[in-house]
Protein backbone atom coordinates (compact mmCIF):
# COMPACT_ATOMS: atom_id res chain seq x y z
CA UNK A 1 0.00 0.00 0.00
CA UNK A 2 1.38 3.46 0.79
CA UNK A 3 0.37 7.09 0.96
CA UNK A 4 -1.24 8.67 -2.10
CA UNK A 5 -2.37 12.26 -2.72
CA UNK A 6 -5.83 13.08 -4.03
CA UNK A 7 -7.29 16.30 -5.41
CA UNK A 8 -10.80 17.53 -6.17
CA UNK A 9 -11.99 20.89 -7.39
CA UNK A 10 -15.22 22.36 -6.11
CA UNK A 11 -17.23 25.53 -6.72
CA UNK A 12 -16.50 28.41 -4.36
CA UNK A 13 -20.04 28.09 -2.95
CA UNK A 14 -19.31 24.49 -1.95
CA UNK A 15 -16.12 25.60 -0.24
CA UNK A 16 -18.09 28.25 1.66
CA UNK A 17 -20.54 25.57 2.80
CA UNK A 18 -17.67 23.39 3.97
CA UNK A 19 -16.12 26.28 5.87
CA UNK A 20 -19.43 26.73 7.70
CA UNK A 21 -19.57 23.00 8.54
CA UNK A 22 -16.08 21.45 8.13
CA UNK A 23 -17.33 17.97 9.11
CA UNK A 24 -19.02 17.81 5.68
CA UNK A 25 -15.58 17.42 4.09
CA UNK A 26 -15.59 13.71 4.90
CA UNK A 27 -18.85 13.17 3.00
CA UNK A 28 -17.49 15.04 -0.01
CA UNK A 29 -14.21 13.15 -0.12
CA UNK A 30 -15.63 9.75 0.86
CA UNK A 31 -19.22 9.56 -0.44
CA UNK A 32 -21.44 6.64 0.51
CA UNK A 33 -21.45 5.34 -3.07
CA UNK A 34 -17.62 5.13 -3.09
CA UNK A 35 -17.48 7.10 -6.33
CA UNK A 36 -14.64 9.56 -6.77
CA UNK A 37 -15.76 13.15 -6.36
CA UNK A 38 -16.33 14.96 -9.68
CA UNK A 39 -13.32 16.82 -11.07
CA UNK A 40 -10.86 14.75 -9.08
CA UNK A 41 -7.50 13.11 -9.67
CA UNK A 42 -4.61 11.54 -7.81
CA UNK A 43 -0.85 11.46 -8.17
CA UNK A 44 -0.42 8.11 -6.45
CA UNK A 45 2.78 8.00 -4.38
CA UNK A 46 4.49 10.64 -6.55
CA UNK A 47 3.17 13.49 -4.37
CA UNK A 48 6.30 14.10 -2.31
CA UNK A 49 8.66 13.77 -5.26
CA UNK A 50 6.55 16.17 -7.29
CA UNK A 51 6.47 18.65 -4.41
CA UNK A 52 10.27 18.40 -4.28
CA UNK A 53 10.59 19.01 -8.03
CA UNK A 54 8.29 22.03 -7.74
CA UNK A 55 9.93 23.59 -4.66
CA UNK A 56 13.29 21.92 -3.97
CA UNK A 57 12.03 21.23 -0.45
CA UNK A 58 10.60 18.32 1.52
CA UNK A 59 7.98 20.66 3.03
CA UNK A 60 6.94 24.22 2.38
CA UNK A 61 8.74 26.20 -0.26
CA UNK A 62 7.88 29.24 -2.27
CA UNK A 63 4.27 29.97 -3.12
CA UNK A 64 2.36 29.42 -5.27
CA UNK A 65 4.10 26.15 -6.27
CA UNK A 66 4.24 24.98 -2.65
CA UNK A 67 0.44 25.11 -2.58
CA UNK A 68 -0.01 22.66 -5.45
CA UNK A 69 0.39 19.47 -3.41
CA UNK A 70 1.24 19.84 0.27
CA UNK A 71 0.26 23.29 1.44
CA UNK A 72 -3.05 25.08 1.88
CA UNK A 73 -5.43 25.77 4.73
CA UNK A 74 -6.54 22.80 6.82
CA UNK A 75 -10.21 21.95 6.78
CA UNK A 76 -12.25 19.29 8.52
CA UNK A 77 -11.34 16.45 10.83
CA UNK A 78 -8.25 14.27 10.84
CA UNK A 79 -8.28 11.83 7.94
CA UNK A 80 -5.85 8.98 7.29
CA UNK A 81 -2.82 11.27 7.15
CA UNK A 82 -3.92 14.59 8.59
CA UNK A 83 -6.79 16.86 7.64
CA UNK A 84 -7.62 17.85 4.08
CA UNK A 85 -6.38 21.21 2.86
CA UNK A 86 -8.05 23.71 0.59
CA UNK A 87 -7.00 26.41 -1.83
CA UNK A 88 -9.29 29.31 -2.70
CA UNK A 89 -10.16 30.08 -6.29
CA UNK A 90 -7.53 32.84 -6.33
CA UNK A 91 -4.86 30.48 -5.01
CA UNK A 92 -5.89 27.89 -7.61
CA UNK A 93 -5.42 30.49 -10.38
CA UNK A 94 -1.96 31.35 -9.06
CA UNK A 95 -0.97 27.67 -8.88
CA UNK A 96 -2.34 27.01 -12.38
CA UNK A 97 -0.36 29.94 -13.77
CA UNK A 98 2.85 28.83 -12.06
CA UNK A 99 2.44 25.21 -13.20
CA UNK A 100 1.72 26.31 -16.78
CA UNK A 101 5.11 28.05 -16.86
CA UNK A 102 6.91 24.75 -16.19
CA UNK A 103 7.76 21.93 -18.55
CA UNK A 104 8.53 18.30 -17.76
CA UNK A 105 12.04 18.93 -19.07
CA UNK A 106 12.55 21.81 -16.61
CA UNK A 107 11.32 19.62 -13.75
CA UNK A 108 13.61 16.77 -14.83
CA UNK A 109 16.56 19.13 -14.43
CA UNK A 110 15.55 19.67 -10.80
CA UNK A 111 15.73 15.93 -10.09
CA UNK A 112 18.52 15.38 -7.53
CA UNK A 113 18.29 11.85 -6.14
CA UNK A 114 21.00 12.37 -3.51
CA UNK A 115 19.29 15.45 -2.13
CA UNK A 116 15.94 13.66 -2.28
CA UNK A 117 17.33 10.74 -0.27
CA UNK A 118 18.85 13.13 2.28
CA UNK A 119 15.53 14.95 2.64
CA UNK A 120 13.70 11.60 2.89
CA UNK A 121 11.38 12.31 -0.02
CA UNK A 122 8.66 9.67 -0.04
CA UNK A 123 8.69 6.89 -1.22
CA UNK A 124 12.51 6.95 -1.01
CA UNK A 125 13.17 5.14 -4.28
CA UNK A 126 15.52 7.71 -5.76
CA UNK A 127 18.71 6.50 -7.41
CA UNK A 128 21.32 8.32 -9.50
CA UNK A 129 21.25 5.96 -12.44
CA UNK A 130 17.56 5.04 -12.56
CA UNK A 131 15.67 7.11 -15.16
CA UNK A 132 12.44 5.32 -14.21
CA UNK A 133 12.29 7.23 -10.91
CA UNK A 134 12.10 10.67 -12.51
CA UNK A 135 9.87 9.30 -15.28
CA UNK A 136 7.46 8.08 -12.59
CA UNK A 137 7.20 11.62 -11.20
CA UNK A 138 6.94 13.31 -14.59
CA UNK A 139 4.19 10.91 -15.66
CA UNK A 140 1.78 12.72 -13.30
CA UNK A 141 2.87 16.28 -14.03
CA UNK A 142 0.77 16.97 -17.19
CA UNK A 143 -2.35 15.69 -15.41
CA UNK A 144 -1.61 17.95 -12.43
CA UNK A 145 -1.13 20.93 -14.76
CA UNK A 146 -4.39 20.20 -16.56
CA UNK A 147 -6.30 19.64 -13.33
CA UNK A 148 -5.29 23.07 -12.00
CA UNK A 149 -5.84 24.75 -15.39
CA UNK A 150 -9.36 23.33 -15.60
CA UNK A 151 -10.15 24.25 -11.99
CA UNK A 152 -8.86 27.79 -12.52
CA UNK A 153 -10.92 28.17 -15.70
CA UNK A 154 -14.06 27.24 -13.74
CA UNK A 155 -13.11 29.53 -10.83
CA UNK A 156 -13.08 26.49 -8.52
CA UNK A 157 -11.42 25.98 -5.19
CA UNK A 158 -9.34 22.81 -4.67
CA UNK A 159 -9.26 20.35 -1.82
CA UNK A 160 -6.37 17.92 -1.52
CA UNK A 161 -5.76 15.12 0.96
CA UNK A 162 -3.64 12.06 1.65
CA UNK A 163 -4.96 8.55 1.99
Amino acid sequence: MGIAAFFTSIPQQTLQSLLEDPEKVVGLLYPDDYEDPPNSMDVDKAWHGLHYLLTGEAEGGEEPLSLAILEGTEIGPELDFGPARYLTGEEVKAVAHALAALTPEALAQRYNPRDMQEKQIYPEIWEDDDPESVDYLLHFFPDLQQFYADAAARGDAVIHWMA
